[in-house]
């Protein structure tokens, strides 16, 4: 499983296939590339991460434009745009990429209009996406919110790569509104363990929370999986637990992980201006080599995802 920037990166052109909208603020971009961009892209592991250039993308109608956004949307894109695939396929001599998005500014409102055949600049693959330490038997994903689209391509390389891991899936947000999902499961399915398709596809069963209660769980993601593991025999040094979410969450993650002495991984958030380490702006703070020293790394070129026992949580 790719998880560095050995893989070799570029300015690439991308064709627009489809751009599906799956929830009242949702949708699945999906990107074609070929020639050196699919050789790159095929190699493009989860957790890694592409530059969008969003700059020269129409705004939507006004009509179709939320009233929270309405300033917003007139803002100039200046900068590219940071994503990570949620899944990605290689055919013949094609490679696809989705992208899972969430109309949350200017530039991904724009993103809603591309339309198939639209092209697309985009620059990657980038960053160190996640890996598998040696001897695991267990993964845990934990997704909080928009961080359900990296896990995904998770979901689909561990099913691929690693067949007799154990994998579950645990996805929260404040309601289930938020919960960037295409479509649920039957109640029959839910009873089972496999609440969401995306993650059910692979056989991975699946635990939604929401911290108001309208589906699954009523409460917090890491509060679910710390009952979970509490209800487990699994061993710590057998488990590796991957998160990406809201940095509360990930924080949360990494003290359970702390307690249980299991491995974890998390995938940060940052504003990342140019994605390859040159304006030096996404800084994670790090633990130094004493414990009242700290360092900073690059979330463009360090991370995104990092061990959770390294990151000094910003809360």
């Amino acid at each position: 499983m790719t998880n560095d920037s050995s893989v070799k990166k570029g300015v690439f052109s991308g064709t627009v296939r489809g751009n599906k909208r799956i929830g009242e603020r949702f949708y699945r971009l999906r990107l074609e590339f070929s020639g050196a961009a699919s050789s790159a892209f095929a190699q493009c592991g989860p957790g890694q991460f592409v530059q969008l250039d969003l700059s020269g993308t129409a705004l939507p109608p006004g009509k179709d434009i939320a009233e929270n956004l309405t300033d917003a949307a007139q803002r100039r894109i200046l900068l590219r745009r940071p994503f990570s695939f949620a899944d990605v396929t290689a055919k013949g001599d094609k490679t696809f990429g989705e992208i899972l998005y969430c109309t949350v500014g200017p530039a991904s409102l724009r993103m809603t209009t591309l339309k198939a055949g639209d092209s697309i600049s985009v620059i990657g693959p980038l960053g160190r996406g996640f890996w598998v330490p040696e001897g695991k038997k267990t993964a845990l994903l934990a997704a909080g919110g928009m961080g359900a689209g990296p896990l995904q391509h998770l979901a689909k390389v561990l099913t691929a790569d690693y067949p007799t891991m154990q994998v579950t899936a645990f996805a929260g947000a404040k309601t289930v509104k938020e919960l960037p999902f295409e479509r649920r499961l039957d109640e029959v399915a839910r009873n089972l363990g496999f609440s969401l398709p995306e993650f059910a596809q692979y056989g991975m069963e699946s635990l939604v929370a929401t911290d108001d209660g309208s589906a699954g769980y009523h409460g917090l993601l890491t509060n679910c999986l710390a009952e979970w593991l509490g209800q487990s025999d699994l061993r710590g040094q057998d488990m590796v637990i991957y998160g990406c979410g809201p940095e509360a969450m990930l924080a949360g993650l990494a003290e359970i992980a702390q307690d249980r002495k299991i491995d974890c991984q998390v995938s940060m958030e940052r504003m990342m201006a140019c994605g390859i380490g040159l304006c030096q702006s996404c800084a994670v703070e790090c633990k130094g080599d004493r414990p009242d020293k700290t360092i900073y790394k690059l979330c463009c070129k360090d991370g995104p995802v990092f061990e959770s026992k390294e990151v000094v949580f910003a809360l």
